[in-house]
């Protein structure tokens, strides 16, 4: 029997009907032998519970066996479906399913694949594996790019990442409505790491830019600063403006290329700026 598949007794339903139904949702199914509607479905439900394994527990009722339970839920005919999330009966249905049927009435109450991703970014985040869980929360952004708590929390990923720029891109389209302390801890954040970023070091080459502001070697100088402050769109930009005059100035190519290959999988500013480059080089 697959792991998540469980026969309910009196013993377990407890576990299973009020803990487990927490955290998976439970489709339970109630069954008597030799009633062939029962038989039928009995089949699909094993097949759909193996398709969505990691979100559904399908937990069987056998009505010769358990009448308590059957009387807990009030079944009355059967085949009977229903399902149980947070202790709670949510939906069901009475009598012979179609596969499709059974189908549609799982998928209304699925977790959509944009929250599973969600939901392993943040544990992932949690385990300190900061590049998996922005790969992780990217691919959710990417299916679902106007969902808020997706948004927050790939700018809070960037922004231990120190990836300041595309964080700040994120939480400007958060709207109103989701401007809540998360938000607002986020944009404390970003302050207290633009504070950080800006060393004397940076400032005294961005006065002498302002001096010599043709210098490339200022600027790839003032480059290698930024990027150490984890501030890559403005060094970034500073170095494509010599590539721009100079392709072959320095070492303005290598230190681009080692910013874009040091940012996060699916960073749009690395998509950006190898574009930029490779526009020059062809």
């Amino acid at each position: 029997m697959q792991n998540n598949i469980v026969d309910i007794t009196l013993d377990n339903f407890q576990q299973v009907m009020l803990e487990d139904s927490q955290h998976k949702l439970i489709l339970v199914e109630f069954w008597q032998a030799g009633v062939e509607p029962c038989e039928q479905m009995a089949p699909l439900l094993a097949n759909l519970a193996a398709e969505y394994a990691q979100s559904v527990i399908l937990a069987r009722v056998n009505c010769d066996e358990q009448q308590q339970v059957v009387m807990q839920f009030g079944v009355r005919s059967l085949p009977t479906v229903m399902l149980v999330k947070n202790g709670q009966p949510i939906d069901g249905a009475v009598g012979p399913q179609s596969e499709a049927d059974l189908r549609e009435l799982l998928c209304k109450h699925l977790p959509k694949p944009e929250e599973l991703l969600l939901e392993q970014a943040s544990a992932t985040m949690e385990q300190g594996d900061l590049e998996q869980a922005a790969q992780l929360a990217k691919q959710a952004y990417d299916i679902n790019s106007e969902h808020a708590p997706i948004k927050l929390l790939l700018a809070d990923i960037y922004i231990q990442l120190g990836h300041i720029e595309p964080a700040k891109a994120l939480l400007s389209t958060i709207t109103m409505v989701d401007q809540d302390h998360n938000y607002q801890r986020l944009l404390g954040l970003i302050e207290l790491a633009e504070q950080a970023a800006d060393t004397p070091e940076i400032q005294a080459l961005q006065q002498q830019l302002q001096s010599s502001p043709d210098n490339n070697e200022i600027k790839i100088q003032l480059a290698v600063q930024l990027q150490q402050a984890k501030r890559n769109e403005e060094a970034l930009s500073l170095l494509f403006d010599v590539l721009k005059q100079d392709l072959n100035f320095g070492e303005a190519r290598k230190f681009a290329l080692d910013i874009i290959n040091g940012l996060p999988a699916g960073d749009p500013l690395a998509g950006a700026y190898r574009r930029k480059i490779y526009s020059l080089l062809y």
